[in-house]
Protein backbone atom coordinates (compact mmCIF):
# COMPACT_ATOMS: atom_id res chain seq x y z
CA UNK A 1 0.00 0.00 0.00
CA UNK A 2 1.39 3.36 -1.12
CA UNK A 3 2.54 5.77 1.93
CA UNK A 4 0.90 8.90 2.40
CA UNK A 5 3.87 11.84 2.24
CA UNK A 6 3.47 14.86 4.34
CA UNK A 7 3.52 17.30 2.02
CA UNK A 8 0.51 14.99 0.50
CA UNK A 9 -1.51 14.96 3.85
CA UNK A 10 -0.83 19.08 4.54
CA UNK A 11 -2.42 19.64 1.09
CA UNK A 12 -5.55 17.88 2.04
CA UNK A 13 -6.31 20.50 4.99
CA UNK A 14 -7.35 23.62 4.94
CA UNK A 15 -4.04 24.89 6.84
CA UNK A 16 -1.07 24.72 5.18
CA UNK A 17 1.73 24.96 7.83
CA UNK A 18 5.67 25.86 7.77
CA UNK A 19 6.21 26.74 11.19
CA UNK A 20 10.49 27.20 10.41
CA UNK A 21 9.76 29.31 7.35
CA UNK A 22 11.31 28.95 3.78
CA UNK A 23 14.32 27.93 2.55
CA UNK A 24 16.19 30.00 -0.41
CA UNK A 25 14.74 28.92 -3.34
CA UNK A 26 11.28 28.38 -4.62
CA UNK A 27 8.95 26.09 -2.00
CA UNK A 28 5.63 25.53 -3.53
CA UNK A 29 2.58 25.52 -0.88
CA UNK A 30 -0.32 24.94 -3.16
CA UNK A 31 -0.45 22.87 -6.79
CA UNK A 32 -3.15 22.73 -9.21
CA UNK A 33 -4.83 18.80 -9.15
CA UNK A 34 -3.65 18.28 -5.44
CA UNK A 35 -6.62 17.45 -2.64
CA UNK A 36 -8.92 20.87 -2.37
CA UNK A 37 -7.75 21.87 -5.03
CA UNK A 38 -7.93 25.66 -5.86
CA UNK A 39 -6.37 25.92 -9.27
CA UNK A 40 -4.01 28.24 -8.08
CA UNK A 41 -0.24 26.97 -7.63
CA UNK A 42 1.13 29.10 -4.64
CA UNK A 43 4.78 29.54 -2.71
CA UNK A 44 7.40 31.18 -1.50
CA UNK A 45 10.19 32.19 -3.97
CA UNK A 46 13.46 33.27 -1.67
CA UNK A 47 16.40 34.87 -3.11
CA UNK A 48 20.08 35.32 -1.56
CA UNK A 49 21.88 38.88 -2.85
CA UNK A 50 23.03 38.77 -6.56
CA UNK A 51 21.01 36.05 -7.22
CA UNK A 52 19.04 35.86 -10.60
CA UNK A 53 16.70 34.37 -12.03
CA UNK A 54 14.59 34.33 -15.32
CA UNK A 55 10.76 33.76 -14.58
CA UNK A 56 9.37 32.08 -17.37
CA UNK A 57 6.13 30.09 -17.07
CA UNK A 58 3.22 28.75 -19.33
CA UNK A 59 0.75 30.28 -16.97
CA UNK A 60 -0.37 33.87 -15.69
CA UNK A 61 2.38 34.93 -12.64
CA UNK A 62 2.36 36.96 -10.13
CA UNK A 63 5.66 37.76 -8.00
CA UNK A 64 4.39 40.20 -4.95
CA UNK A 65 7.70 41.39 -2.91
CA UNK A 66 7.18 40.61 0.36
CA UNK A 67 10.46 42.23 1.73
CA UNK A 68 13.65 42.96 -0.10
CA UNK A 69 15.62 45.23 -3.05
CA UNK A 70 15.61 43.75 -6.04
CA UNK A 71 15.15 45.18 -10.09
CA UNK A 72 12.53 43.48 -12.58
CA UNK A 73 13.54 43.13 -16.24
CA UNK A 74 11.17 42.84 -18.65
CA UNK A 75 10.50 43.58 -22.40
CA UNK A 76 12.79 47.24 -21.80
CA UNK A 77 12.27 47.72 -19.09
CA UNK A 78 14.40 48.21 -15.65
CA UNK A 79 12.33 48.32 -12.31
CA UNK A 80 14.09 48.57 -8.98
CA UNK A 81 11.63 47.74 -6.24
CA UNK A 82 12.22 48.01 -2.45
CA UNK A 83 10.22 47.28 0.47
CA UNK A 84 11.62 46.83 4.46
CA UNK A 85 8.22 46.05 5.97
CA UNK A 86 5.09 44.23 4.37
CA UNK A 87 3.06 45.99 7.50
CA UNK A 88 4.22 49.71 6.84
CA UNK A 89 4.87 49.42 3.23
CA UNK A 90 2.80 49.32 0.07
CA UNK A 91 3.06 46.34 -1.99
CA UNK A 92 5.37 45.88 -5.42
CA UNK A 93 4.07 43.27 -7.45
CA UNK A 94 5.26 41.84 -11.13
CA UNK A 95 3.02 40.09 -13.47
CA UNK A 96 2.99 38.37 -15.86
CA UNK A 97 1.26 36.59 -19.08
CA UNK A 98 1.98 33.14 -19.45
CA UNK A 99 4.58 32.51 -21.92
CA UNK A 100 6.13 35.79 -21.23
CA UNK A 101 9.94 35.78 -19.87
CA UNK A 102 10.74 38.25 -17.24
CA UNK A 103 14.26 38.42 -14.97
CA UNK A 104 14.15 39.01 -11.00
CA UNK A 105 17.75 40.29 -10.15
CA UNK A 106 17.95 40.26 -5.76
CA UNK A 107 20.25 43.28 -4.66
CA UNK A 108 19.74 41.97 -1.59
CA UNK A 109 17.70 39.24 0.54
CA UNK A 110 14.34 38.81 -0.61
CA UNK A 111 11.33 37.15 -0.38
CA UNK A 112 8.32 37.01 -3.03
CA UNK A 113 4.81 34.91 -2.96
CA UNK A 114 3.89 33.52 -6.07
CA UNK A 115 1.12 32.64 -7.25
CA UNK A 116 0.29 31.14 -11.08
CA UNK A 117 -3.10 30.37 -12.28
CA UNK A 118 -3.69 28.87 -16.25
CA UNK A 119 -4.91 31.58 -18.45
CA UNK A 120 -4.46 31.92 -21.97
CA UNK A 121 -5.07 35.59 -22.30
CA UNK A 122 -2.45 37.86 -23.14
CA UNK A 123 -1.86 41.13 -21.62
CA UNK A 124 1.41 43.22 -21.25
CA UNK A 125 3.70 42.48 -18.35
CA UNK A 126 3.96 45.58 -15.89
CA UNK A 127 4.97 46.02 -12.00
CA UNK A 128 2.03 47.31 -9.98
CA UNK A 129 3.56 49.73 -7.12
CA UNK A 130 1.89 51.73 -4.60
CA UNK A 131 1.41 54.49 -7.26
CA UNK A 132 -0.56 52.65 -9.60
CA UNK A 133 -2.18 49.69 -7.62
CA UNK A 134 -6.09 49.92 -7.23
CA UNK A 135 -6.66 51.13 -3.88
CA UNK A 136 -5.52 51.24 -0.23
CA UNK A 137 -8.46 51.55 1.81
CA UNK A 138 -9.08 51.57 6.02
CA UNK A 139 -11.75 48.97 5.84
CA UNK A 140 -13.76 49.00 9.04
CA UNK A 141 -13.37 52.74 10.45
CA UNK A 142 -15.58 54.56 12.82
CA UNK A 143 -17.54 51.10 12.96
CA UNK A 144 -17.81 48.49 15.78
CA UNK A 145 -15.96 50.48 18.37
CA UNK A 146 -13.19 50.15 15.51
CA UNK A 147 -12.81 46.59 16.40
CA UNK A 148 -13.06 45.52 12.89
CA UNK A 149 -10.19 48.34 11.42
CA UNK A 150 -8.16 47.20 8.73
CA UNK A 151 -5.67 48.23 6.01
CA UNK A 152 -7.16 46.74 3.03
CA UNK A 153 -4.24 46.95 -0.45
CA UNK A 154 -5.85 45.61 -3.57
CA UNK A 155 -3.72 45.20 -6.05
CA UNK A 156 -5.37 44.45 -8.45
CA UNK A 157 -8.37 42.81 -9.97
CA UNK A 158 -11.26 42.87 -12.71
CA UNK A 159 -11.41 46.65 -12.46
CA UNK A 160 -7.60 47.33 -13.95
CA UNK A 161 -6.63 43.72 -14.93
CA UNK A 162 -9.77 42.44 -17.26
CA UNK A 163 -8.09 39.69 -18.81
CA UNK A 164 -6.26 38.50 -15.64
CA UNK A 165 -7.24 35.20 -14.07
CA UNK A 166 -6.14 36.28 -10.70
CA UNK A 167 -7.24 38.93 -7.82
CA UNK A 168 -4.31 39.87 -5.70
CA UNK A 169 -4.18 41.91 -2.36
CA UNK A 170 -3.23 42.28 1.59
CA UNK A 171 -4.72 42.64 4.46
CA UNK A 172 -3.03 43.96 7.83
CA UNK A 173 -4.93 43.89 10.98
CA UNK A 174 -4.14 45.43 13.80
CA UNK A 175 -3.87 43.61 16.99
CA UNK A 176 -6.84 42.36 18.79
CA UNK A 177 -8.60 42.97 16.02
CA UNK A 178 -10.93 41.13 13.47
CA UNK A 179 -10.38 41.47 9.72
CA UNK A 180 -12.35 40.15 6.09
CA UNK A 181 -15.67 40.54 8.29
CA UNK A 182 -18.71 40.67 8.70
CA UNK A 183 -18.23 36.56 8.00
CA UNK A 184 -18.19 36.58 3.93
CA UNK A 185 -18.07 33.95 1.31
CA UNK A 186 -17.90 33.82 -2.29
CA UNK A 187 -17.85 31.21 -5.04
CA UNK A 188 -14.43 31.49 -6.21
CA UNK A 189 -11.73 29.37 -4.46
CA UNK A 190 -9.51 32.09 -2.81
CA UNK A 191 -5.51 31.53 -0.18
CA UNK A 192 -4.53 33.59 2.54
CA UNK A 193 -1.09 33.53 3.41
CA UNK A 194 -0.10 34.61 6.96
CA UNK A 195 2.65 37.14 8.25
CA UNK A 196 3.23 38.44 12.28
CA UNK A 197 4.72 41.06 13.81
CA UNK A 198 6.31 38.99 16.39
CA UNK A 199 7.55 35.19 15.37
CA UNK A 200 5.42 33.77 18.21
CA UNK A 201 2.15 35.88 17.29
CA UNK A 202 -0.94 34.14 16.08
CA UNK A 203 -4.46 34.39 15.16
CA UNK A 204 -7.85 32.60 14.25
CA UNK A 205 -9.15 31.73 11.03
CA UNK A 206 -13.27 30.94 10.43
CA UNK A 207 -13.53 28.44 7.70
CA UNK A 208 -17.50 28.31 8.17
CA UNK A 209 -18.37 26.90 11.73
CA UNK A 210 -14.95 25.59 12.48
CA UNK A 211 -11.92 27.75 13.91
CA UNK A 212 -8.52 27.16 12.91
CA UNK A 213 -5.43 29.08 14.77
CA UNK A 214 -3.01 30.45 12.37
CA UNK A 215 0.39 31.03 12.74
CA UNK A 216 3.52 32.42 11.12
CA UNK A 217 3.96 31.29 7.54
CA UNK A 218 0.69 29.44 7.24
CA UNK A 219 -1.34 29.56 4.27
CA UNK A 220 -5.19 28.70 4.16
CA UNK A 221 -7.08 27.49 1.57
CA UNK A 222 -10.59 28.94 1.77
CA UNK A 223 -12.64 26.96 -1.06
CA UNK A 224 -16.58 25.23 -1.04
CA UNK A 225 -18.26 29.16 -0.62
CA UNK A 226 -17.07 29.07 3.43
CA UNK A 227 -17.58 32.30 5.19
CA UNK A 228 -14.65 33.75 6.46
CA UNK A 229 -13.25 35.59 8.87
CA UNK A 230 -10.11 36.59 11.16
CA UNK A 231 -9.28 37.83 14.02
CA UNK A 232 -5.38 38.61 15.64
CA UNK A 233 -4.69 37.85 18.81
CA UNK A 234 -3.89 40.96 21.52
CA UNK A 235 -0.48 42.22 21.13
CA UNK A 236 0.22 40.43 17.48
CA UNK A 237 -0.49 42.50 14.68
CA UNK A 238 -1.60 40.00 11.45
CA UNK A 239 -0.69 40.91 7.41
CA UNK A 240 -2.08 38.53 4.76
CA UNK A 241 -1.93 38.04 1.69
CA UNK A 242 -5.32 37.05 -0.42
CA UNK A 243 -5.29 35.61 -4.17
CA UNK A 244 -8.49 34.93 -5.73
CA UNK A 245 -9.03 32.74 -8.99
CA UNK A 246 -11.40 34.10 -11.48
CA UNK A 247 -13.77 30.91 -12.11
CA UNK A 248 -15.14 30.20 -15.78
CA UNK A 249 -17.76 32.87 -16.81
CA UNK A 250 -18.37 33.87 -13.06
CA UNK A 251 -15.12 36.12 -11.99
CA UNK A 252 -15.06 37.53 -9.10
CA UNK A 253 -16.24 40.89 -7.94
CA UNK A 254 -17.38 41.45 -4.69
CA UNK A 255 -18.33 38.76 -1.22
CA UNK A 256 -21.58 38.08 -0.16
CA UNK A 257 -21.93 38.77 3.21
CA UNK A 258 -23.78 36.70 6.00
CA UNK A 259 -27.19 38.61 6.53
CA UNK A 260 -27.18 37.39 10.08
CA UNK A 261 -23.87 39.94 10.78
CA UNK A 262 -24.46 42.45 8.24
CA UNK A 263 -26.28 45.32 9.97
CA UNK A 264 -22.48 45.80 11.47
CA UNK A 265 -21.73 47.53 8.37
CA UNK A 266 -23.88 50.25 8.75
CA UNK A 267 -22.98 53.25 10.75
CA UNK A 268 -26.08 52.92 12.54
CA UNK A 269 -24.38 49.66 14.04
CA UNK A 270 -22.19 52.19 16.41
CA UNK A 271 -25.96 52.46 18.22
CA UNK A 272 -26.24 48.97 18.78
CA UNK A 273 -23.04 48.15 20.29
CA UNK A 274 -22.65 47.56 24.09
CA UNK A 275 -20.57 49.94 25.68
CA UNK A 276 -19.53 48.55 29.10
CA UNK A 277 -17.74 50.34 31.55
CA UNK A 278 -13.93 48.46 31.86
Amino acid sequence: MAQTTISELQAQRPVIRHPDGFLYGYTAITQIGEAHDTGINFGILKLRPTEEMTMLSEMESAYLLISGKCVFNFDDTEYEAQRSSCFDEDPYVLHCPAGKSARIIAITDCEFAVSRVVNSNQFDTRVYDPGNMLEKEFRGKGLLNNTSVRIVRTVFDIRNSPDSRLVLGEVVTPPGGWSSYPPHFHEQPEIYHYRFTEPQGYGHAECGDEIFKVREFDTYKILNRNEHAQTAAPGYGMYYIWVIRHLDGNPYSAPVFNEEHSWTKSVEANERVWKGKF
